[in-house]
């Protein structure tokens, strides 16, 4: 009786085989005529037993469903199809690897290839024209097509960062620390005597080899420097967004420990230390930043931020008022020093709205509150000069103009105002 149970259970599958078998020759035709819902249907109708194969139909049958569903991708290219591709040539790849044997890993990458082009250059192009929300999706669609090209998961991470999606970013640059990814990068180049131009010669080898030819000279052997401080970076940058101040604070402190100078992290550290109510940790490090940069005009600048957000606008006015000695150019620094000499204003307002009674007092808050606009009229008038399209700019200088009766100024303003409507 056993033995009839064994001879039964060999027979089954022997029979779930020659089934598969037939499955697959069936969606191999299906393929070369281009009926993919056929393919499609008998790669579902072999997958059922595929686990139990052995590893050359195993081999076939990642093949076939690679080839099915890239092809599928063509005229429905979602996420499932790209993704069911990427992991079907994968699992080709890995089981051929184990076999010794590149049979169909070699039929495949054509088409593995032509479908890494063409979704990275969807996906790159969304990128340039600020479409985030496909550009993220897109761009890790290249990555699990070819996870070896792990920049794209780089670019994938940036991309759903810009698109605030922080879970997505998060996972992302996370899973890019943990694979130890640098980004590091070896360009070879020599001038083109003819030309004049520098070109990449591909190789180090290449490289020699047109310059002993006399064709080319001044060989020249470039890398560039690891993006790993920069993913952490982003780690605590993407903290921060989501507003975990203690996660941020532990992912600021790991990427200072890979870039202890960088001022942007010194800054992003000492604003978390703020809002955990530790001043004279800011404090100190607000001392080291500017020790590192004392001549840099944008730290001055992100500091009065920092401090204005505070509610510290004494010290923003210093910070801006520095930032702008440094830079005469810069144009954010005039309008923040404005912004926070108006601070004052609210103080003017409430002081006439509890004098309406009292024209004698009323008056002289008035005074001071076009003083107060005469004194900020020139800093804004500035970086009318150096942005003269920024609307916001324009705006506030209209109702300057208009509350200290400089009537042609105003005049002016609006017919620009209109224009840029």
């Amino acid at each position: 009786m056993k033995n009839q149970i064994l001879l039964l259970a060999a027979f089954f599958v022997c029979t779930a085989t020659f089934a598969q078998k037939d499955e697959l020759k069936a969606a191999e035709k299906a393929i070369k005529k281009s009926d993919y819902v056929t393919s499609a249907a008998e790669i579902t109708k072999a997958e059922a037993s595929i686990s139990g194969a052995d590893d050359k139909t195993k081999a076939k049958f990642y093949y076939l469903k690679g080839e099915t569903y890239a092809a599928i991708a063509k005229t429905d290219p979602s996420e499932a199809n790209y993704a069911t591709a990427a992991e079907s040539f994968n699992s080709l790849f890995k089981v051929e690897k184990t076999l010794g044997s590149d049979k169909y890993s070699v039929l495949a990458a054509p088409t593995l290839n032509t479908m890494v082009s063409e979704v990275s250059a969807k996906g790159i192009e969304s990128y340039q024209n600020k479409n985030y929300s496909a550009a993220k999706t897109e761009l890790f669609q290249v990555y699990n097509l070819s996870p070896k090209d792990t920049v794209y998961l780089e670019y994938a991470a940036n991309a759903a960062y810009l698109d605030k999606d922080f879970d997505m970013a998060l996972d992302y640059f996370t899973t890019l620390k943990d694979l130890g990814f640098t980004g590091v990068s070896t360009e070879y180049t020599a001038k083109n005597n003819d030309s004049g131009e520098r070109e990449n010669m591909g190789t180090q080898n290449n490289m020699d080899l047109m310059v002993k030819t006399g064709t080319y000279s001044e060989p020249k052997v470039v890398t560039s420097e690891s993006k790993q401080p920069n993913i952490i970076k982003n780690i605590a940058f993407v903290y921060v967004e989501k507003g975990d101040t203690e996660k941020a604070l532990a992912a600021v402190r790991d990427a200072r420990a890979v870039a202890p100078e960088d001022v942007n992290l010194i800054l992003t550290e000492a604003n978390l230390q703020i809002k955990l109510g530790n001043k004279d940790e800011f404090a100190r490090l607000m001392g080291e930043a500017l020790e590192l940069d004392p001549t840099n005009a944008s730290l001055y600048f992100n500091i009065g931020v920092i401090s204005g957000e505070q509610g510290d606008y004494d010290k923003a006015k210093e910070y801006y008022t520095k930032c702008i000695e440094l830079d005469p150019t810069y144009v954010d620094g005039y309008i923040n020093l404005g912004s926070a000499l108006l601070e004052d204003d609210k103080i003017l307002v409430e002081e006439m709205n509890q004098s309406l009674n009292n024209f004698d007092k009323y008056d002289e808050i008035k005074a001071k509150q076009s003083d107060l606009y005469k004194t900020v009229i020139p800093l804004y008038e500035k970086a009318y000069e150096l942005r003269p399209d920024d609307v916001d700019t324009i705006r506030t200088l209209m109702s300057l103009y208009e509350n200290t009766e400089m009537d042609d100024k105003f005049k002016t303003m609006k017919e620009k105002y209109d224009s840029l409507k």
